[in-house]
């Protein structure tokens, strides 16, 4: 991987030579205490010192291999004649953290920027993966601008089921419709528990994890095919090495994130994200992810290169392929050189002075998997931006992944204050609940759920299963799965926690979505919604203390990011005094 032509840095430039190398008492107290820690003077002093901040935990199945990647990365960074030093950093579960991860993106964001501010470091590796960790680490880094690289968790293997290849999160949704369905029992939900992931990693599917991951890559700031390297994959060790050996050569070149992270590399994460097919949850992340870059991403960009790109990626939950196949076709690499025209080359990353170079050699292997620009899967970006009545500020829908029926649909709301009492009465035959009926779910926003649960993707009524019917409109303030698949109508802003208009639909109020008019709209004229706007009462808080009142005070809506006004916000923050 050759590199920039820059200024070295000397050793004694180094952000850690404050802290370690002047001749006053507080240095002559680091050394000590580094001695303490059984560090010879000759294996730190002079080097990059490198932070590997590590999201390894043992309740996350995503991460649980990642405590072995650090030792790789640690490797890298020692032959590069660096000094590694491991942080450990909260850990964000998508598989068991409650209410949702979502709550506490912002908060790994915070403990990245102020461990990378406070340490005496130079650079940072981040290990991260599973849905929140990537936009919370790069976002936290962004901030604190120091040289980094990010390793990729990677996705897990296939799951298996007797002959059926399964794809974690998307067959989950369809194999429990089929249990409540009665298509299936018991002895096989029993049998798809212990099929349906089977190794350490991510989701395998085209879901958050694998989408954000891949958004990284095309930033630039990973090494180059390290979004779909399996997890357990051999190469996986080997990319995490070579990040420890590149992290050290960014620091002496000073090549630092804000050099990265540009508009230009946003449009292309953006562009990759909607030819992937990728998640919904993309948009929100990348938004904060910009503005922490001092980049202002919008709504409105995304819509507007969804209509530049197609959808190229034969990936679950909208294709046939698993993140394993997507690898062995090319992988990002690969899938970058059919996007060339709508890229940005000449900008730089990690690995290379500009990513035309690194894109130079890359090769489909599978056209099936990565398909040609002449035989897209959709004409357009997978993900659409609707505005109208319901939704002034904006929401989102996955068209590609759901029935195309439905991209054009009226039908009677059907609506839910919230989502306990939407699993308590899905299935209430007096609801008069039909395949053309529109879902309603609302207090489920970044304000309502609190955290903006992964609520959108409501639930079909048990007698529609039984009819065959498995998709249907369904609309909320809420956030899906990446690895879920329907008519979801997501992140509507603002939410109807702090009065959007979803709080004021009523049972039988016609709703009408049209993906192709970019158009959601509630058909009830303005008078009438002007009067039930008057007659509606904010809700309480939900928090009086803890870390849920600052979220409370200090959270955004869906359609800027999410991310806390605090943090978001433009201004210098004074690099600590080390003496």
């Amino acid at each position: 991987m050759s590199a920039p032509r820059r200024t070295r840095k000397r050793p004694d430039e180094l952000r850690s030579h404050q802290w370690y190398g002047t001749d006053g008492l507080r240095s002559f107290s680091h050394r000590a205490r580094t001695r303490q820690l059984g560090y010879l003077p000759e294996e730190h002093l002079g080097k990059p010192v490198i932070a590997i901040l590590n999201t390894w935990s043992d309740i996350n199945p995503c991460h649980v291999h990642l405590r072995d990647r650090a030792q790789a990365v640690k490797r890298g960074v020692w032959q590069a004649g660096g000094f590694p030093l491991e942080f450990p950093v909260s850990t964000l579960s998508e598989t068991f953290q409650k209410p949702t991860p979502m709550l506490y993106r912002n908060l790994l964001a915070m403990e990245t920027e102020e461990l990378l501010r406070s340490y005496p470091v130079d650079g940072a590796v981040l290990l991260g993966g599973c849905d929140k960790s990537t936009p919370a680490l790069l976002m936290g880094a962004a901030s604190a601008d120091l040289p980094a690289v990010f390793v990729p968790a990677g996705p897990m293997l296939p799951g298996h089921w007797r002959d059926q290849v399964l794809g974690s999160g998307t067959d989950m949704w369809k194999y429990w419709d089929d249990k409540r369905a009665g298509l299936i029992g018991d002895c096989e939900i029993s049998e798809l528990e212990r099929g349906l992931a089977r190794s350490p990693g991510h989701c395998m599917t085209m879901g958050t994890a694998s989408t954000l991951t891949a958004a990284a890559e095309a930033l630039g700031v990973t090494v180059p095919g390290a979004s779909s390297i399996p997890a357990v994959d051999s190469g996986h060790d080997r990319m995490a090495a070579a990040s420890g050996l590149r992290v050290v050569e960014l620091v002496w070149q000073d090549l630092r994130l804000s050099e990265l992270l540009t508009r230009e590399a946003y449009e292309d994460a953006v562009a990759t994200v909607l030819a992937l097919g990728g998640s919904t949850n993309a948009v929100i992340h990348l938004i904060a992810m910009a503005g922490r870059s001092g980049v202002r991403l919008t709504l409105d960009d995304f819509d507007r290169i969804a209509r530049t790109v197609p959808v190229l990626a034969d990936l679950r939950p909208g294709g046939r392929y698993l993140m394993e196949d997507f690898h062995f076709a090319g992988g990002l690499p690969g899938f970058l050189s059919r996007l060339t025209d709508v890229l940005h080359l000449d900008r730089p990353t990690v690995a290379h002075p500009t990513l035309r170079e690194q894109l130079d050699g890359a090769l489909v292997h599978n056209p099936e998997v990565i398909r040609d620009r002449d035989r897209p899967l959709a004409e357009e970006g997978g993900v659409a931006v609707l505005r109208g009545n319901l939704c002034p500020d904006g929401a989102v829908i996955k068209h590609i992944a759901a029935e195309p029926r439905l991209l054009k649909h009226t039908g009677p709301a059907v609506v839910f204050d919230d989502y306990r009492t939407m699993q308590a009465t899905i299935n209430d035959p007096g609801l008069g609940i039909t395949e053309d009926s529109v879902l309603v779910l609302r207090n489920a926003g970044p304000l309502g759920g609190p955290g903006m649960p992964e609520y959108g993707m409501l639930p079909i009524p048990d007698h529609l299963l039984k009819q065959g019917v498995r998709d249907m409109v369904r609309i909320s303030d809420a956030r899906m799965s990446g690895t879920s698949y329907g008519a979801c109508v997501l992140h509507i802003a603002p939410e109807s926690y702090v009065g959007g208009p979803l709080a004021l639909v009523r049972d039988g109020d016609p709703i009408t979505l049209d993906v192709a008019a970019r158009v959601l709209r509630l058909e009830v004229d303005d008078a009438e919604l002007e009067r039930r706007r008057t007659r509606w009462t904010a809700p309480p808080p939900r928090y009086e203390r803890g870390y849920g009142a600052l979220y409370q005070e200090q959270m955004t809506q869906a359609d800027t990011g999410c991310d806390f006004r605090f943090l978001a916000r433009p201004g210098a923050v004074p690099e600590p005094y080390a003496g």
